[in-house]
């Protein structure tokens, strides 16, 4: 998605010269949303990007892996050979990581790409039993999909609870209820000590046997080719982009799950591996490279979203805008046992980020907010009969 909209927005922005896009993919650049939902389920083919690339004078080169850059020479490397460049964009996304021993065990699967959700077609198909590694946003929305097919599925998940690594204990924990309620199993604090064709072992001795096995436990800039190109990466690994999306080499530039940037919003280094950031960032990219080239003094876009995504999960709509690590006050809005219901994150009264389950308006209104600094009147935010944009002060 990054790099298509990056090729993209330059035509837009007025880039007359040449542009190639590589993909180390066999596949048209396609979408990513819907392969943990209509292709996974057999619902669509796929999800191929309706982007006109001959009318638009982009050059697909696909299939091609790129295996290395030399910033001082210009030049990218790859499988089949060195490609020149007088401006190159780094939108290599993000890999998922796999589970420790289980590379190359048959039955086992990541879901990222559209071969894996074309492997992964067939094993819903045969409504066979699944165990999910991680009850992440992606271990989740595979978990639906897979009991929408049919199948008996055991979520296993590190922490002592789901969504542990992107929300607070308090939010997550009702949400561990919508497992039970859609005829998933989750089972929580379990390390899983080995993997084969017939399932888990977790590390108290329980097996858990299984048709197939889905690993979900998160993902990591793809930026491992960068190593020796001097390009800085940050703590961790992905490329250190300024607030303009430029890295440390000149003329180079980084967008989507690879790259990291600088917040003066939330006052740190922000990593947004969702799709809405690479859907934006492609803007201010193309605009900063047009920029710098037409102008003698061109200061250069800013890039500081609200970051946004969204899931469906177990017959819910969840979105979330913002980013609450820095916030020092949590308000509810709404019963989170109940069907629909928000929660929205404070730093010194001023809305920062909000979570929002079967809400969409809270979702919609509150992300204006954020954009504008807005502070609110705790009392009236708290009542979820009040609009979100009422509870200003």
């Amino acid at each position: 998605m990054a790099g298509v909209q990056t090729a993209v927005a330059l035509r837009e922005h007025g880039w007359t010269g040449e542009i190639v896009l590589l993909g180390a993919e066999p596949h048209q650049p396609y979408d990513r949303p819907p392969l943990s939902k209509a292709v996974l389920l057999g619902k669509a083919e796929g999800s191929t990007l309706d982007v006109d690339f001959a009318g638009l004078g982009i050059g697909l080169r696909l299939g091609v892996e790129v295996t290395g850059l030399r910033p001082d020479k210009r030049l990218v490397e790859t499988a089949t050979g060195q490609l020149p460049y007088d401006v190159l964009v780094i939108a290599t996304g993000a890999e998922p990581i796999p589970l420790p021993g289980s590379e190359g065990e048959p039955g086992v699967h990541l879901l990222r790409t559209l071969d894996d959700a074309e492997r992964l077609r067939p094993v819903l198909a045969r409504q066979r039993e699944i165990a999910v590694v991680g009850a992440g946003w992606i271990g989740a929305e595979f978990a639906t999909a897979a009991r929408e097919a049919g199948c008996a599925v055991t979520v296993v998940e590190a922490a002592d609870r789901p969504l542990a690594g992107a929300l607070p204990a308090e939010v997550a924990a009702p949400m561990a209820a919508w497992y039970e309620d859609y005829g998933a199993r989750l089972v929580t604090g379990a390390r899983v000590a080995s993997v084969d064709e017939s399932g888990l072992l977790l590390g108290d001795g329980t097996r858990l046997r299984a048709g197939a096995v889905v690993v979900g436990i998160g993902a990591r800039p793809a930026t491992d080719w960068l190593a020796g190109s001097g390009v800085e990466l940050a703590e961790d690994r992905s490329v250190a982009a300024d607030d303009r999306l430029r890295t440390s080499a000149p003329d180079v530039y980084a967008v989507g799950d690879c790259a990291s940037f600088p917040s003066a919003r939330y006052g740190t280094r922000l990593l947004v591996h969702h799709w809405d950031n690479a859907l934006q960032g492609p803007r201010t990219v193309a605009a900063n490279v047009v920029g710098s080239r037409t102008a003698a003094h061109f200061p250069g876009v800013v890039y500081d979203p609200v970051p946004y995504f969204w899931s469906e999960q177990f017959g819910r709509f969840v979105q979330y805008a913002g980013h609450h690590s820095e916030a020092d006050e949590l308000v509810w809005r709404g019963d989170p046992a109940g069907a629909a219901w928000s929660v929205c994150w404070l730093r010194e009264g001023a809305l920062v980020a909000l979570l929002a389950v079967g809400r969409p308006r809270d979702l919609a209104q509150g992300r204006k907010l954020i954009e504008r600094g807005a502070r609110l009147d705790r009392t009236r935010a708290e009542d979820p009969s009040v609009p979100l944009k009422s509870a200003v002060l």
